[in-house]
């Protein structure tokens, strides 16, 4: 039997694509079997009347590693 757990994290992009791929270059660095990334919310962020950068609220998947039992 597998265990995944699941972590928030928030990142930010020049693009949607950017923003989530921020996300899964940080988690990654430290978590292992990453397996998944939920968007759950999506912010543009302004500045002189345009959007400059994208920030995501996100939800990272990934297996818990057993060692025998």
């Amino acid at each position: 039997m597998s265990i995944v757990k699941v972590i928030e994290v928030i990142s930010e992009g020049n693009n949607l694509e950017a923003a989530i791929q921020a996300a899964v270059t940080e988690v990654t660095k430290t978590v292992k079997n990453v397996r998944q990334i939920n968007v759950e919310h999506i912010e543009g962020i302004i500045n002189d009347n345009k959007v400059t950068k994208y920030r995501i609220h996100a939800k990272v998947s990934f297996v818990v590693e057993h060692n025998g039992v």
